[in-house]
């Protein structure tokens, strides 16, 4: 086991900022929402879209991770 844990570590750190993204973006959502309702719509789609593609980013680290752990290990 020689680098692999770590280098799988590495690898999970994009999960790790996925997941604060995403926070940031739904926190930034609620507030363009509570400045403009009328504007809602436009808003929850462009903030799905970008979560979408924020969890593909998550998705990919921890499948490289896996790969990492399973088939180097």
């Amino acid at each position: 086991m020689d680098l692999t844990v770590f280098a799988a570590a590495i690898c999970l750190l994009s999960c790790v900022s996925a997941g604060i993204g995403m926070a940031m973006a739904t926190g930034k959502a609620v507030e363009a929402v509570a400045r403009q309702p009328e504007a809602s719509g436009k808003i929850q789609a462009i903030l799905l879209l970008g979560l979408a593609l924020t969890e593909s980013t998550a998705i990919y680290g921890l499948l490289t991770a896996l790969i990492i752990l399973f088939v180097k290990g």
